[in-house]
């Protein structure tokens, strides 16, 4: 496996074999590590595997936040050699943004919801490095979770948008045995509060299957997600609980095509989202 920190590192390609990019921040937990396997397997023995590692600072809308984030460049190194990746790229900010870079990419209607509604600026900061890094390597495919679902349709629209010549894949959250959608804000949680957050996605599963049961009301599958999440011990508070189109992000008052149930939910100062596709 290589690790190379420079943009001018990356060698033309040279074969018809994909190219395969995981963007991470790092702090690589189970969720990552199943991204990369799953880009192993697009790649082939042929195909290369290229994970990123860069904590992007224009996609945080607190300082602090930034400062705070996990760094274990070590460990996620030696865990991306036992997925199998072939290269990892781990720039330092400097090597991304000139110092008066002014062009940055804008995406103005997925992202005004969700989480979007109360980071502005986050998807700015996401669609302008997720477009550099996709230039930097070259890629032919680009695999990110579903856990992050807004973050996933924002991408696919750019793509869309903008021509570029690069396949979007999703892979499906990886959970704890309890359902809870592994994240690494997982380990802030007290013990008190890990037992409780897994009623997010029976919440969420409750209203599928109200779903599939015929009840096509948003404002009823909605009610019936927000019930389960309030009768939390841990005091949960919901951010946001949301029944869009699962492609335009958009609201909808009654199902009639692929639609995204949406929540973030706070426990203390520590936030967590998940989703569910109702169809």
């Amino acid at each position: 496996m290589k690790v190379i920190s420079q943009p001018i590192d990356f060698c033309k390609k040279t074969t018809t074999a994909p190219r395969i990019i995981v963007p991470t921040m790092g702090a690589l937990h189970k969720g990552h590590l199943e991204l990369i396997h799953r880009a192993r397997a697009l790649a082939g023995k042929k195909g290369e595997v290229i994970v990123t590692i860069f904590v992007n600072p224009t996609q945080f809308n607190n300082p602090s936040d930034l400062e705070k984030y996990p760094r274990t460049l070590e460990k996620d190194l030696e865990l991306c050699r036992e997925q199998g990746a072939d290269v990892v790229f781990t720039p330092a900010p400097d090597a991304i943004y000139y110092s008066d870079h002014s062009v940055n990419i804008i995406e103005g209607s997925l992202s005004n919801r969700l989480c979007g509604a109360t980071r502005p600026g986050h998807f700015e900061g996401v669609c302008t490095v997720v477009l550099k890094l996709f230039n930097i390597t070259r890629a032919d495919i680009g695999v990110f979770g579903k856990k992050d679902f807004q973050q996933l349709a924002i991408i696919r629209r750019m793509v869309r948008d903008l021509n570029l010549a690069v396949q979007i894949e999703g892979v499906e959250t990886v959970r704890e045995p309890s359902g809870l959608a592994l994240s690494s804000r997982n380990t802030r949680l007290t013990k008190a509060q890990h037992a409780d957050a897994p009623r997010i996605r029976r919440a969420l599963l409750a209203a599928r299957k109200l779903c599939s049961n015929g009840e096509l009301t948003v404002e009823k599958l909605i009610s019936s997600a927000r019930e389960i999440i309030d009768r939390s011990d841990e005091s949960a508070q919901i951010d946001y609980l949301e029944l869009l189109d699962s492609e335009t992000l958009q609201p909808i008052t009654k199902i009639s095509r692929p639609a995204l149930l949406a929540t973030a939910v706070f426990y203390g100062n520590v936030r967590l989202i998940d989703n569910i596709e109702l169809n």
